[in-house]
């Protein structure tokens, strides 16, 4: 199917955080699309691809498909230059806002997948959710048996995402040190890098939707960060903000300097222990996290994550890497990066 009338085109789901992550981003920026959700109607257009991510964004002028959020935003940057750009302006805000959305994609994402699959409440919870989305025209036993199958699918994939309870007190105290890093730090015209949201507040925003939905995360972050609550609810839509960018010469916000605190002792960990079990063959990464054991199986994906990190930090301007290096090096981020 092509759109016409230089329409965007997304086919995701609710419950995807990926997809109202990049939804997010076409309303802040005004680029009009069609919302499409996955359904049967749409599987016999979209079978050839793979693998079969959610979001997919279809060009208005050719229908072509095109998925991975993080390119992809960066992509429709160049296809819309200064129109409402979610990347700052400094380039070592930039490349702050590109690590922080990197986490959020590769680590946050750990949370909210152990916290909608490690409790049965959650469990079923979801299941309805993403069945009654994808699936709106079934009921009663059949019905049942979908949300069964996708619920058995996706608590048998806990451990082959690390979300599982041996790395419980690892995932449990990073996804509260996220929301303590955000409480009160943003909001309706406060964001990461000034007045006006960046590709990291989205990013976040992306893990935070379905972990603000989802019943025991939601009364985490309801009990605990109630402002935060309040933010991600907004951020589905910032059509309506217009707001600016910090100077570049200004102190980093703390809720900054807390997220790269977490980027510093827990994902970069992370991605130096993936590396290595890729490297070796391991069939299982075994790194410790401040102070607590991690383990689950290595990912290709995380390793091209390193390497983006690495090359994005490599293309900084001498003077950018004079500024950035001394919060990367405070943060234990610097010697993994250069």
């Amino acid at each position: 199917m092509t759109v016409n009338n230089g329409i965007y085109r997304i086919v995701g789901g609710n419950g995807s955080p990926y997809s109202v992550k990049l939804r997010a981003v076409m309303r802040y920026r005004h680029l009009p699309l069609i919302w499409q959700m996955r359904t049967p109607e749409v599987y016999e257009e979209v079978k050839h691809i793979k693998p079969l991510l959610q979001p997919i964004l279809q060009y208005p002028e050719d229908g072509s498909y095109h998925f991975d959020t993080t390119p992809v935003i960066y992509e429709l940057e160049k296809r819309h230059p200064g129109q409402r750009s979610v990347v700052p302006d400094d380039e070592v805000h930039a490349f702050l806002a590109f690590l922080i959305e990197d986490m959020a994609d590769e680590w946050l994402t750990k949370p909210m997948f152990y916290y909608r699959w490690i409790d049965p409440v959650d469990q079923d919870y979801a299941a309805r959710w993403i069945i009654n989305d994808n699936m709106p025209d079934l009921t009663g036993d059949e019905k049942k048996a979908a949300e069964k199958a996708f619920r058995d699918r996706q608590v048998g994939r806990m451990a082959l995402v690390g979300s599982t309870a041996e790395n419980g007190a690892v995932i449990e105290e990073s996804y509260h040190r996220f929301l303590a890093a955000l409480e009160g730090r943003v909001g309706q015209t406060r964001h990461l890098f000034g007045s006006r949201p960046s590709i990291a507040d989205f990013g976040i925003f992306g893990q935070f939707w379905p972990l603000g939905d989802d019943p025991t995360s939601c009364g985490i972050m309801r009990e605990k960060a109630p402002h935060t609550f309040d933010w991600r609810r907004f951020m589905d839509d910032a059509s309506g903000v217009n707001g600016e960018w910090q100077d570049a010469d200004a102190p980093l916000s703390d809720a900054v300097n807390d997220l790269l605190a977490i980027v510093g002792d827990t994902y970069m960990p992370f991605l130096l222990g993936n590396k290595a079990a890729m490297e070796s063959g391991a069939e299982r990464m075994e790194v410790e996290i401040r102070g607590m054991p991690y383990s689950q199986g290595p990912f290709g994906y995380q390793a091209k994550c390193l390497k983006a990190l690495r090359d994005a930090y490599a293309a900084l301007s001498a003077d950018a890497k004079a500024r950035v290096n001394p919060v990367l090096e405070e943060n234990s981020i610097l010697t993994v990066l250069s």
